[in-house]
């Protein structure tokens, strides 16, 4: 991969990485626990922030995948393995890498892992 297109997904990873960052304490409250005061919140009501809560949770789980990802494919960066596919050595598709800058494997490979 050229010193270009190693620095374009270098920045493209970094900026994704302060996004997910910039929203890391976003649901933080709606994520926390779910006061169990049934004179304040109706049944329907608390069956809705237990909802939202369960919501709030799982996109905080997901963003804490996708950082890692993001750690990894700048690891790779760094020790120029970025861009191959992690299960044949191929080059991973550019419109793929443009795509999710974190990809890991090959289009065909991601196929036939699934």
């Amino acid at each position: 991969m050229k010193k270009e297109q190693r620095k374009h997904y270098q920045q493209r990873l970094l900026a994704l990485q302060r996004e997910l960052l910039g929203h890391e304490h976003v649901n933080e409250e709606a994520a926390g626990v779910v006061e169990l005061d049934q004179t304040r919140v109706g049944r329907l009501s608390r069956m809705d922030a237990m909802q939202g809560q369960a919501m709030s949770q799982d996109i905080q789980r997901r963003r804490k995948i996708d950082l890692q990802r993001i750690e990894r494919a700048l690891e790779r960066l760094e020790n120029y393995e970025y861009g191959d596919c992690l299960r044949c050595d191929e080059p991973i598709a550019e419109a793929r890498l443009e795509f999710d800058p974190a990809a890991t494997h090959c289009i065909e490979c991601a196929q036939s892992k699934e």
